[in-house]
C-alpha cells in the first residue's frame, strides 16, 4: 500500500496546543518516550491568540466557585481537579519561570501580559524533555488493533505506533488556528458517542438596525449586566461585567458568558431570534 513503519513510542500525542503540549509535558516527565503531532506548522496558536494576545491561563478561584461559572454541567470536572487544579496549574507555570498576576474577578495572566511567553515557556520545557515534535504532519487515522489504539497513520501514508495516543486536536472553535474538529471521527471509531456540538463562549450577532449601521461599534461598557430572556417574558440568565458593541453585535466577557443560553433559548423554543437586555446600573 506504500505505507511504511515508522519508530515506535510509549505515546503519542495528536495537537501541539495548550492540551497537547500539556499532555506532552506531563508523559515525558513520567519517563514516556513522546511523539507529538500537529497538521499546522506552528505549536500553542490558539493559545497565543487567548485572552486578547494576554493569555488567561487560570482563575484563582475556589474550585466550587470556579465549577458553579461552567456552562452546562460542570461538576464532571470535580474528578478532574482532584488531580490537577488551577493552584496546580499556577505552580507549574511560575516553575517555567512564568510569573503570574491576579486580575478581576480572580483571573490570571502572566506578569508580562504576553501569551507568547506562555507558548515559547511551554514549547520550550517540551524539547527539554526530549519530546520528538513533528509539525506539518496532519493524522488521517487513529490506527486500533484487537480493540485497542495501535498508533496512527499520517496522510503522508506514515505510521507511527504507540500503545497509547491522546487526541487533543481542539473542538471546531476557531478554524484558522486549526481546531476543526479531527478529534470527532476518531473518537467515534474508538466507540465513544459525540454528543451534540454547538457553540459556547462567543461572541453574539444582532440585527437591531442601530447595530447594523454600526455607530455603537468599539463603544465599551463597564460593570452592566447583559441578560437574555425567553418568549414568555422569563428572564433565563444575567452576567455581570463588561462588554463592547461590535460591527455585528456584542462581544466581552459577558456576552461569551450568555452566548450558550441563546442556543438553549431557541431550541427549546424553537426560535431564531432571542431577546436580550443590558442594565446600565445593575446597582
Amino acid at each position: 500500500k506504500g505505507e511504511y513503519l515508522v519508530n515506535r513510542y510509549d505515546v503519542i500525542v495528536a495537537g501541539g496546543g495548550s492540551a497537547g503540549l500539556m499532555a506532552c509535558v506531563s508523559a515525558a516527565r513520567h519517563g514516556a518516550s513522546v511523539l507529538l503531532l500537529d497538521k499546522g506548522n506552528k505549536l500553542g496558536r490558539k493559545l497565543g491568540i487567548s485572552g486578547g494576545g494576554r493569555c488567561n491561563v487560570t482563575n484563582a478561584k475556589e474550585t466550587d466557585e470556579l465549577i458553579a461559572h461552567i456552562p452546562g454541567n460542570g461538576r464532571f470536572l470535580y474528578s478532574a481537579f482532584q488531580h490537577f487544579n488551577n493552584r496546580d496549574i499556577m505552580n507549574f507555570f511560575e516553575g517555567l519561570g512564568i510569573a503570574l498576576k491576579e486580575e478581576d474577578n480572580g483571573r490570571m495572566f502572566p506578569v508580562s501580559d504576553k501569551a507568547a511567553s506562555v507558548v515559547g515557556a511551554l514549547i520550550q520545557e517540551v524539547k527539554r524533555l526530549g519530546v520528538e515534535i513533528k509539525t506539518d504532519s496532519p493524522i488521517a487515522e487513529v490506527l486500533y488493533e484487537n480493540g485497542r489504539t495501535a498508533g496512527v497513520r499520517l496522510k503522508s501514508g506514515h505510521i507511527y505506533r504507540a500503545p497509547s495516543v491522546i487526541v487533543a486536536t481542539g473542538g471546531k472553535s476557531v478554524p484558522h488556528t486549526g481546531s476543526t474538529g479531527d478529534g470527532y471521527p476518531w473518537a467515534e471509531a474508538a466507540g465513544h458517542t459525540i454528543t451534540e456540538l454547538y457553540p459556547t463562549e462567543v461572541p453574539i450577532v444582532s440585527h437591531e438596525k442601530w447595530i447594523q449601521s454600526k455607530e455603537l461599534q468599539g463603544l465599551s461598557l463597564r460593570d452592566v449586566e447583559l441578560s437574555v430572556w425567553n418568549p414568555k417574558g422569563k428572564k433565563v440568565i444575567g452576567h455581570r461585567g463588561d462588554m463592547i458593541f461590535t460591527h455585528f453585535g456584542v462581544s466581552g466577557p459577558i456576552a461569551l458568558r450568555c452566548s450558550q443560553f441563546l442556543r438553549q433559548v431557541k431550541n427549546k423554543f424553537h426560535t431564531t431570534d432571542v431577546e436580550m437586555a443590558i442594565d446600565l446600573f445593575p446597582d
